[in-house]
């Protein structure tokens, strides 16, 4: 009986200590998951349920709190707290299931979360510990620095912890929606149409990653060449080329080639004051770090009236009566000049040669001239006279070309062709006379009673009666005389 009495207090602390477990096992709160990772602005369920002693217990407030203890304080209902108030709502009821709704999560709200109730039982009340530790992560996009075109690029969108619910990855591109699904995207030869800004975010959620620049580098294009000013350019006139091309890094280096020749660089080739002179083809070329291209040819076509009108003559100076004569007009001019021939006042034809056959006298003393036309200009030649010039004894009718006006070169070159004709004309007459006057004196001698001095004496034979015999012509006899004047008449 003793021995009973001194084991009773033990046996009551150890009634105490089963009473005590078997009330704990029936008070608790359970969180599925213990961690939670929800996406920036996403909104984020807490499951829960919990357990109490029933019957003799009664549910008479639940509620949520952060930080178990802050500061030695334990911290309110958060439903009245004005951070979460209008952002947080209880799914339970008071009976077993606790879950709370938590929307438009940031980073402010990364805490432990817990979940606590009382009843009407005196120091019945239960708070749900370890809580559930809440972590808000953003999206950061992952993309090569720079890119070459037809090169392969991996874009990966990453969060900062494992998101909670299975997230679909979605992508945009200019804020555009790509068909592209998953944490990457990948592009097995890019293109310069597929540069742009990328972002990623996940389905069903409003939350986008900010946007990166994926930077496609590419050799330029072939240039384009633009002319600025009128379409037709006229001498004088102030004329740019502009060189312009696609190209990323854009193009800084510009060259400028008229046919194969460097003429000049940069993106703005000018030609103050352009003359027929600057008339061509003109390309550029452009120039990056990845390579070069050259433009098509351009032509600038630098146009003008007539400046300058030339007629020609075909033919010598000295033209026969029957001859044929040709006058050719050029001029230089662009557009090509339109040639008209006139006779006076009279218009003729619109050929560039003109064709007189058989030149006469009817054409003396009449006046030729030709005339360049374009659209934007006209100019006349200077007049070619036809002079007319006869001679009555056995010469034809000879007919002299010469211009009205014109240098005093070309004049003196006419005169000295006319004179030196002239000079010929009368060197041939004086060799037909005398060879005439000679082959009379031979006709007058007796050959058969000549001899070889007598030849040598014919030049100074006088005038003497005529003999008929061949002696009055001895030379001893005619050697006495002095030296008598030279007798320049034929014999008789």
């Amino acid at each position: 009986m003793l021995m009973w009495l001194r084991m009773a207090p033990a046996l009551h602390l150890i009634f105490l200590l089963i009473i005590h477990r078997v009330s704990a096992a029936d008070w608790g709160v359970n969180y599925s998951p213990l961690h939670l990772c929800a996406l920036k602005n996403s909104t984020m369920t807490i499951s829960c349920t919990f357990t109490y002693p029933t019957p003799g217990y009664q549910i008479m407030t639940v509620f949520w709190n952060i930080d178990f203890v802050k500061n030695g304080v334990e911290l309110a209902d958060l439903s009245v707290d004005p951070e979460y108030s209008q952002r947080l709502q209880y799914l339970g009821d008071e009976q077993q299931n606790c879950t709370v709704r938590l929307s438009h999560v940031t980073k402010k709200d990364e805490h432990d979360y817990f979940f606590k109730f009382n009843t009407n039982v005196t120091k019945g009340r239960w708070t749900g510990i370890p809580g559930v530790r809440l972590s808000v992560t953003d999206l950061q996009l992952e993309s090569p620095e720079r890119v070459t075109e037809g090169d392969s690029v991996r874009l990966t969108c990453n969060s900062s912890c494992e998101l909670t619910d299975t997230p679909t990855f979605i992508w945009y591109r200019n804020s555009h929606t790509l068909t592209n699904i998953g944490d990457e995207l990948n592009i097995r030869s890019v293109s310069r149409t597929e540069a742009g800004h990328y972002s990623c975010g996940v389905q069903g959620q409003t939350y986008i990653s900010p946007a990166v620049y994926l930077n496609v580098r590419y050799a330029p294009d072939s240039p384009v060449i633009s002319i600025s000013g009128s379409a037709v350019i006229m001498e004088g006139d102030s004329v740019s080329l502009n060189c312009s091309s696609d190209s990323n890094p854009p193009a800084l280096n510009f060259s400028w080639f008229k046919g194969e020749t460097l003429v000049g660089s940069g993106g703005i080739f000018n030609i103050s004051k352009i003359s027929s002179d600057d008339s061509g083809e003109y390309k550029c070329r452009a120039r990056n770090d990845l390579g070069e291209k050259y433009s098509d040819p351009v032509t600038v076509d630098v146009q003008y009236p007539p400046r300058s009108i030339l007629v020609s003559i075909s033919g010598s100076a000295v033209i026969m009566s029957g001859d044929s004569v040709t006058l050719s007009c050029s001029s230089d001019s662009n557009p090509l000049a339109e040639i008209n021939w006139f006779k006076g006042e009279t218009y003729l034809n619109s050929e560039r040669i003109f064709n007189i056959s058989k030149i006469s006298s009817d054409d003396s003393e009449e006046e030729y001239k030709c005339r360049a036309r374009n659209v934007h200009g006209e100019k006349h030649s200077v007049a070619v006279i036809l002079n007319g010039q006869f001679n009555q004894g056995a010469w034809r009718n000879m007919i002299i070309i010469t211009a009205t006006t014109g240098g005093l070169l070309f004049i003196i070159i006419i005169i000295t062709i006319i004179m030196f004709a002239i000079l010929s004309k009368r060197k041939s007459r004086r060799s037909a006379v005398k060879e005439s006057v000679i082959s009379d004196t031979y006709a007058d001698l007796d050959v058969q009673c000549a001899t070889p001095d007598l030849y040598n004496t014919l030049t100074t034979v006088h005038h003497r009666p005529a003999e008929n015999s061949c002696s009055t012509l001895d030379p001893q006899s005619s050697s006495e005389h002095h030296n008598p004047p030279i007798n320049r008449r034929r014999l008789q």
